[in-house]
């Protein structure tokens, strides 16, 4: 701690203890009151500080325990069959990082969850299979390998797989403990499926084109009307992206998925990222406030985070908390490598919240462990 943070200061709490003292912070808490100075120094940091830590989950690891999860229970049992991934700093919040959740979700073909609502919102991103497919308030999207999807606040959605289509495995990403955190989520589950009320893929066609967006469309809802990013269009865009632009020192081609109509974040709460780490990129290292939970979308590498190294490779997921020093590393100098990522950014921003702070020492890298 260098000493313009000591708490041994004018301003900080620095009062010691004595009999008379804690007489008197005993009566105060039989009145359910304290006295400020006793929790300030830990309350008022003098800089963001997490509860989480960095973790990385191994698809490797997971992927044939997701698998058996769909021998052992059904849809109509479980309601959605997902094994949920939990920081271990935040397990009494069933957290990923900070206030956002994860879990790796698996359908079967021929398989369909219930169609159900929630004040959290929700996104997947698509890590295998064929013939999935999401309805979300009566638009039934078909899914890819590696597209993003969301399913924003209070819509009715529901997934399945098409009979001839082969098991699929995607992420999910909810804000759940945020919104438990601020004692304002609820549930609901349709009787049945939801009436399809627009042709399929009316979203991605009407909504993603590139540039363009409908003037004869009206849509007066706070999130995107546009609920599927396609693997298909985003990637060719970062390659072409690259061809022009200098890689961002500390996150390479780094593209924000958005709303179409306004160029904000795709949700209220949650907002998500792609990015391409050129072949053989080596980042520097930064911090920032705001929770990240990443998945390696193409290719490998690995992420220094508070000095520790996490090497990751397709399909493994891990996390950065609010605050910590990290920097992406591409392993390959012939291949590129991508990560896609979600993040808490909409809630921190609207709020005034984000800063950041760029490392210094050693040519900005971290040494790591």
């Amino acid at each position: 701690m260098n000493e313009q943070q000591s708490d041994d200061i004018y301003g900080r709490a620095r009062v010691q203890d004595t009999p008379e003292l804690e007489a008197y912070y005993k009566e105060l808490e039989g009145l359910g009151a304290g006295a400020l100075w006793t929790v300030a120094n830990d309350i008022e940091p003098w800089e963001p500080r997490s509860s989480s830590i960095p973790m990385l989950w191994k698809y490797e690891d997971l992927r044939h325990l997701v698998l058996k999860s769909s021998e052992l229970v059904t849809p109509e049992q479980a309601g959605r069959r997902v094994v949920y991934l939990v920081n271990d700093k935040r397990r009494d919040v069933s957290a990923a990082v900070g206030w956002l959740y994860t879990g790796i979700q698996v359908t079967r073909p021929g398989e369909f969850t219930s169609a159900h609502r929630h004040k959290a919102s929700a996104l997947r991103f698509i890590m295998e299979g064929k013939g999935g497919y999401t309805v979300v308030d009566g638009n039934k999207i078909m899914l890819e390998v590696n597209d993003f999807v969301i399913t924003p606040n209070s819509t009715w959605h529901e997934h399945g797989v098409e009979a001839g289509g082969k098991t699929c495995i995607w992420q999910d990403g909810l804000d759940i403990p945020l919104v438990n955190a601020l004692e304002a989520n609820d549930y609901a589950v349709l009787d049945g499926t939801q009436e399809l009320n627009a042709p399929l893929n009316y979203s991605p066609m009407t909504y993603g084109g590139t540039g363009l967006i409908p003037p004869d469309k009206e849509w007066d809802k706070p999130y995107s009307p546009l609920f599927k990013y396609s693997w298909k269009t985003v990637y060719p865009a970062l390659l072409e992206a690259e061809k022009v632009n200098v890689p961002n020192p500390f996150d390479g081609i780094i593209m924000q998925y958005s709303n179409p109509l306004t160029g904000g974040h795709v949700m209220q709460t949650m907002g998500a990222s792609i990015q391409l780490l050129p072949k053989g990129f080596k980042g520097k290292a930064h911090k920032h406030t705001g929770s990240f939970v990443y998945q390696c979308a193409k290719g490998k590498g690995y992420t220094i985070i508070n000095g520790k190294r996490f090497d990751w490779k397709e399909r493994d997921i891990f996390c950065v908390p609010s605050w910590a020093w990290h920097e992406h590393h591409n392993l390959s100098d012939t291949e590129d490598a991508c990560l896609f990522s979600f993040n808490d950014l909409p809630v921190i921003e609207s709020l005034g919240l984000y800063q950041e702070k760029v490392f210094e020492d050693n040519e900005g890298n971290q040494v790591n462990q």
